[in-house]
């Protein structure tokens, strides 16, 4: 088809929109960072710690990841299958319902209106407002899949389809509750079967926000950014069977020594290890793809942040599982550890791999050259070195709040308190701040890189 024909819009802004939400994301992290060494920056309860932690779970996860994936999905979706969005008029209402509804997220969020569930802590008006969304998004997925004139189905295509069907499943089950006022609501499960579905919601929203269309987008946009063909699109086909198969299983391996039933903890830990197979397909395909071609990763600055990318998901789906053990978990469950260890995944493996992605599909659609390739590598290297940082800081904070928390005195009592481990890591606090703002130089780098290359002249460039 004819590039002019495809519809870049809506591509282009949903892709502001997940900038826009980074940078608001990032700045509430920072705050938050600095709330743990220093309280009386909690200046008024809508800046307490208690709820702008929340405000940035939600906004990176749902307001960045979620535009970054709607954005780059818009695109797949027509390139692949050689079809143009079939109602671009439902995006633009998709776009604008999205952003409406993540401003009114952070509002209530700030305000203490949280239905206290990790990742769905949405009240129940908010929570219709998300599926409409979702469903209008839905809409145009197989839409276009149905009118598509490329019959060949692309792996990446498969990873949104799997998205798609699963996150609606998700917040659908996990968020069915009892509305009691316009802003209060109580779900309707109780319990330790409340807890259950809670971390098979929490745990899978993750993966299917952070995980099956960030390798949607690694699939594309690698071999589109290197001209290498990707290694195995059979290994590629067995691993996503493999994880579809499996992940839904492991929700509860965040419950590993909790009142749950111990057979369902120990399914979980068993899809959990069962997981490390196939996600390492994934790695093993991206760098078999480059094998041999190391001059890419040194002169193009796009393969670094693939290859970094994946890699970070290589140590992400390792530890992530070896988590789960219950000796491991006895440990490291409950200390900072586990914060060390979802910020490598999102600081690393998600934002690099949509960082490059960008790169590569934003001068493709407003016809422009990037504005600084140098530029884009300070970014690079200022997010790989403060990520790398702070996630070191917190594991090694981690190791330290464990050890405290288990160490007895000889007639068994605990040696040191809680507050004890809190004095104890105000250096790893500060430090994870200082990280923290150097990858927050970085992220400020790469949206100006945008601002800058969207604003230029339009060069002649195909898509």
């Amino acid at each position: 088809m004819d590039d002019s024909t495809y519809e870049y819009r809506i591509v282009r802004d949903f892709a502001y929109s997940a900038l826009i939400w980074l940078v608001l994301g990032l700045t509430a992290g920072l705050w938050i960072a600095f709330e743990m060494f220093d309280p009386a920056l909690n200046l008024t309860p809508w800046l307490s710690f208690g709820r702008l932690r929340v405000v940035h779970t939600s906004i990176l996860t749902f307001g960045f990841a979620l535009s970054a994936i709607f954005a780059t999905a818009y695109y797949m979706l027509q390139r692949l299958t050689r079809a143009s969005l079939p109602f671009p008029r439902l995006a633009r209402g998709h776009l604008y319902l999205f952003n409406v509804t993540m401003l009114l997220a952070a509002a209530t969020l700030m305000a203490g209106m949280n239905s206290s569930k990790e990742y769905a802590e949405l009240e129940w008006p908010l929570d219709i407002l998300v599926l409409i969304f979702w469903g209008m998004f839905s809409v145009n997925v197989f839409a276009i899949l149905i009118r598509r004139h490329e019959k060949q189905m692309y792996i990446s295509l498969w990873y949104l389809i799997s998205t798609t069907v699963s996150i609606a499943l998700l917040y659908v089950v996990n968020n069915l509750e009892i509305p009691v006022t316009p802003f209060k609501s109580y779900s309707v499960f109780a319990g330790a079967a409340d807890a259950n579905v809670q971390w098979w919601y929490g745990h899978n929203i993750i993966g299917f926000i952070f995980t099956m269309p960030i390798l949607a987008m690694f699939y594309y946009f690698l071999p589109k950014s290197t001209g290498l063909p990707i290694y195995s699109h059979r290994l590629s086909i067995v691993s996503f069977w493999s994880l579809i198969f499996a992940y839904l299983w492991t929700g509860a391996h965040h419950l590993i020594l909790t009142p749950l039933p111990e057979w369902i903890q120990t399914v979980a830990l068993a899809f959990s290890i069962f997981l490390i197979a196939p996600s390492w397909g994934v790695v093993i395909n991206g760098y078999y793809t480059l094998k041999g071609n190391g001059e890419q990763i040194r002169s193009n600055y796009l393969a670094k942040f693939f290859i970094f990318g994946v890699t970070f998901y290589a140590l992400q789906t390792l530890q992530g599982p070896l988590q789960g053990l219950r000796t491991v978990n006895a440990f490291f469950h409950y200390s900072d550890w586990v914060i060390g260890h979802v910020h490598m995944g999102a600081m690393g493996w998600v934002t690099m791999i949509i960082s490059g992605s960008f790169y590569y599909m934003i001068p493709k659609i407003t016809g422009k050259e990037l504005y600084s390739i140098r530029l884009a590598n300070v970014h690079f290297w200022l997010i790989l070195a403060g990520q790398l940082a702070l996630t070191i800081v917190m594991w090694a904070g981690g190791i330290l709040q464990g050890a405290m928390l288990k160490t007895t005195n000889p007639d068994g009592s605990l040696t040191y308190s809680f507050l004890d481990t809190l004095n104890a890591l105000y250096p790893y606090y500060q430090l994870r701040f200082a990280a923290g703002a150097v990858y927050y130089t970085g992220i400020l780098l790469f949206v100006w890189n945008i601002i800058r290359t969207v604003s230029r002249k339009p060069a002649a460039t195909g898509a």
